[in-house]
């Protein structure tokens, strides 16, 4: 069965899919503005979350997506600002698991902001996480 595909709207006249609006949604809360996200990289952080929880995402998964990504975007010192030092514990955490264990939704989200340019050079550091570019 063919996965049911993301819409980013077309001229106002169409409308962005739900996982997309609830993906703007959730980054805002995280304190990450959705216009600074490509919309290329939300929409593989939908994909993340389509692999792991199916073609219909639960609402609650996510928030959890929103602000790893958030804090791999705006480095600790923003993301705890915004978020508070129990976040940033909680997000270094997952990210210090998910190299760890090399996989998983985490892992693939890490690698998402990697890819993207969105990883900020602290979190890097923080993590020891290798950059190595060609």
């Amino acid at each position: 069965m063919a996965r049911r595909g993301s819409s980013f709207g077309f001229l106002g006249r169409f409308g962005r899919s739900e996982d997309l609006r609830r993906l703007d949604a959730a980054l805002r809360v995280a304190d990450l503005h959705p216009a600074l996200v490509p919309e290329g990289v939300k929409l593989a952080l939908v994909n993340v979350l389509k692999d792991h929880f199916g073609d219909e995402p639960p609402e609650s998964a996510y928030g959890p997506v929103a602000h790893l990504f958030g804090y791999c975007a705006l480095g600790a010192g923003a993301y705890a600002h915004a978020n508070g030092e129990a976040a940033l514990a909680a997000a270094t955490n997952r990210v210090d698991g998910a190299l760890s264990r090399g996989a998983g939704v985490d892992a693939a989200v890490v690698l998402l902001a990697h890819h993207a340019r969105m990883l900020q050079p602290d979190v890097v550091e923080r993590h020891g996480i290798d950059v190595e570019t060609d």
